[in-house]
């Protein structure tokens, strides 16, 4: 035990530092103020200010990743894949995770002059569903276009399609009406129990995952689809897609996307990020900020996936000057690709006499024109 005592003694002289060592006066050390280099950080916060505004402004990234080729249609549409390869990246497009083998349910809710009424439930990844309103129109006879119907920020399908439809007016039984089958989706803006703020929350953390909740939104239509193309009244080769606001950015990203959309209807949307990311790139919704937004894909370069199929872009002349202005000076560069490819009516931009609503008269006849 001594023995040990004394090796302990030993270890302990070898490992710790003399205490009797002096000190040096520290006046024998070089000092400045710490505040005499504040002007260096204000500077580098300076710096990178104006770098992320230089980057910002230099399109170089996008020629290089885009050179549309307009020799024919199908030239323009292979040139486009870079693009929308990226696009899908930018936003973990399509989300991880395998896909449900689990059936679909279509549960019959109601039934009207106009058609039959189901509340959708579809499995798209793993304990997660497309959820949404389902309607058959009663003139269906063999296969019939199909109609998404996108709502806008806090709505939901049921507030687009009940008592009036408020402000999408007949942006879902428009479509009925006309004989179209209607899948009106619902997606996540608040939920009983869940703070405010949940949306940003899940895409935080869905971020975290590798993917984000606009792939996942985006996924819940298209996976949809992948399923609504199997049932006997859908025609797989006539789809369209509305929306209003949030729901009108949905009507440009989906279809950018997916091909299959061959129609598509973007209302009091266009531009609305371009010009707020002029005052405050940050105060745009978290699901806008997905990477390279700023360089690669605005407004008007996702018009670019969408051509050469058919799309609509409204704004109501008396909405928030927000919805409207930035769109109006952005949209030639939109229009540009329908007009190089000979197929400028594909395309159209309109500033109806309204506020932030569903404009109905030009978006159905729109849509049954590409239809």
């Amino acid at each position: 035990m001594a023995a040990i005592r004394c090796l302990f003694a030993v270890v302990l002289a070898v490992v710790t530092p003399s205490l009797a060592v002096a000190q040096p006066d520290q006046s024998e050390y070089f000092n400045q103020k710490v505040s005499d280099s504040n002007p260096l950080r204000t500077e580098q916060a300076r710096e990178l200010d104006q770098y992320i505004r230089t980057i910002a402004a230099d399109r170089t990234r996008f020629k290089q990743l885009f050179t549309p080729d307009y020799s024919s249609t199908q030239a323009f549409e292979k040139s486009a894949e870079p693009l929308r390869q990226a696009f899908c990246d930018s936003i973990g497009y399509p989300p991880p995770g395998d896909r449900p083998t689990a059936a679909a349910s279509f549960k019959q809710i109601g039934e009207d002059s106009l058609g039959t009424y189901y509340r959708a439930m579809i499995p798209i990844l793993p304990g997660v569903h497309s959820e949404g309103i389902y309607i058959v129109p009663r003139s269906t006879r063999g296969r019939t276009p199909l109609v998404i119907s996108m709502h806008g920020g806090g709505g939901s399908p049921e507030v687009a399609l009940f008592n009036g439809g408020a402000n999408y007016h007949d942006m879902v039984r428009g479509a009925i009406k006309r004989g179209y089958v209607v899948y009106a989706p619902q997606h996540l803006f608040r939920a009983d129990e869940y703070p405010n703020d949940i949306r940003r929350q899940i895409d935080d953390r869905m971020r975290l995952v590798g993917t984000s909740i606009t792939a996942v939104e985006i996924a819940k239509i298209t996976f949809a689809i992948d399923e609504l193309i199997k049932r006997p009244e859908v025609d797989p080769d006539r789809i369209a897609m509305v929306g209003l606001s949030y729901g009108g950015y949905y009507a440009q990203a989906t279809p950018a996307i997916d091909t299959r959309i061959k129609v598509s209807v973007s209302s009091c949307y266009f531009g609305v990020q371009e010009g707020r990311y002029e005052q405050d790139e940050l105060s745009v919704p978290s699901d806008f900020r997905f990477m390279n937004r700023m360089t690669l894909f605005n407004d008007a370069d996702l018009v670019a996936l969408i051509c050469p199929r058919a799309h609509q872009i409204q704004a109501g002349s008396r909405d928030n000057a927000s919805h409207r202005e930035k769109g109006k000076m952005i949209v030639p560069e939109a229009a540009a690709f329908f007009e190089k490819l000979n197929l400028a009516n594909r395309f159209q931009h309109i500033v109806f006499e309204g506020g932030h609503e569903f404009h109905d008269v030009s978006a159905w006849t729109f849509v049954e024109k590409h239809l």
